[in-house]
């Protein structure tokens, strides 16, 4: 191989995840990665804002408390300036208006803990453009 030849672009489907919590990104990195997709991870609502999301073959997967926007917040945020990639809300405190609020921006729901196979299967799921079963 010449070593003036680009590398072939990464044409996994990537995962946005968004969560504070570093010790989480990095095993959702790692378990992600195993699973044949392509982690972009920010700690903060504020660098996805900056960041070029892709168009397709992507989604985002946003923790509901982040230090200053919460991943709701910010799902709105994006939906008002365009981006349309299917989304995943994670939290602890799903109450009712917060499951209503979700289901307005045409997110999914998963609540804490992650069990089992839940994440992967939801992602897969907004990957392929359909919602995840039961939610």
């Amino acid at each position: 191989m010449c070593a003036d030849r680009a590398a072939p672009a990464d044409i996994r489907p990537v995962v946005i995840v968004v969560d504070d919590d570093e010790a989480l990104l990095a095993a959702l990195r790692f378990s992600l990665d195993l699973d044949g997709l392509r982690v972009v991870a920010h700690r903060s609502a504020d660098t996805v804002v900056a960041y070029t999301l892709p168009k397709t073959r992507a989604c985002l997967v946003l923790d509901y408390r982040l230090p200053t926007l919460s991943g709701l917040d910010l799902l709105v945020d994006l939906r008002a300036a365009g981006v349309r990639l299917p989304a995943i809300l994670v939290t602890s405190h799903a109450n009712p208006e917060v499951r209503r609020q979700v289901r307005a921006v045409g997110a999914v729901l998963l609540e804490k803990p992650l069990l089992g196979d839940s994440l992967i299967t939801a992602i897969h799921a907004a990957l392929a453009g359909s919602a995840a079963p039961g939610k």
